[in-house]
């Protein structure tokens, strides 16, 4: 029989943090702010526990390097899976707003006048003052998710990340533009499946991606 020259695909199981610990976490931003996550809640336990039956064991753990997603982390392998040691990289953080980070969005369109309204006719391309737009973390995540795919050929990555990553990751994997990728709805401890199919042994990069799943979540689970 003919030698298989392609390797096992490169599986992406990516999981957005827990939510943050915050009084009001759906309408402030977040952003590259170090905010501690929730994992305590009965909803995040329940997520969290589900995540740990669901993720494969023997996986490649990768975090941001923003304190939410290490204690996500934290909290899944407590609840009850095997881990090595968990690699952090800044390149998968979530979007820099600048100064608008930790404003709540009322906050943002009352004070922030023109630039807000120029952010809101253009989300995806517009960047906040002292920060990045969307199309520019796309431009940070996307060569950083190529290096770890090659790095870690043929594995399992579990990536406990952010919104605007994980939005990021699908454009990449999809070719969408920045505009279509703010599409996405990612929820907390939620689960998106993309799987890096490689060009075979002999080529270093190509090859093509698929998706088995975006923002899945817990049976009987809000989406966070």
């Amino acid at each position: 029989m003919p030698e298989n020259n392609f390797p096992h695909p490169t599986k992406w199981w990516w999981v957005r943090h827990a939510p943050v610990a915050d009084a009001h976490p759906a309408v402030r931003i977040s952003a590259q702010l170090d905010v501690d996550a929730n994992t305590a809640t009965a909803e995040s336990i329940k997520s969290i526990k589900w995540l740990a039956n669901t993720l494969p064991a023997d996986a490649k753990w990768i975090t941001s390097s923003l304190v939410r997603t290490h204690q996500t982390a934290d909290a899944i392998i407590t609840a009850g899976i095997d881990c090595g040691e968990i690699k952090n990289d800044a390149r998968l953080n979530e979007q820099n707003f600048g100064q608008w980070a930790g404003l709540t969005w009322d906050e943002l369109g009352i004070e922030k006048g023109s630039a807000a309204e120029q952010f809101w006719q253009a989300p995806a391309t517009t960047a906040p003052p002292g920060g990045e737009s969307f199309a520019n973390l796309m431009a940070r995540v996307a060569p950083a998710i190529d290096d770890l795919t090659q790095v870690y050929s043929g594995r399992d990555i579990v990536c406990v990340a952010h919104a605007g990553t994980i939005r990021a990751a699908l454009a990449h994997a999809l070719g969408l533009g920045p505009e279509k990728a703010l599409s996405f709805n990612v929820g907390n401890l939620s689960l998106t499946r993309i799987d890096h199919i490689n060009g075979g042994l002999k080529l270093k990069r190509g090859g093509h991606w698929r998706v088995g799943g975006v923002n899945i979540i817990c049976e009987g689970s809000k989406n966070l």
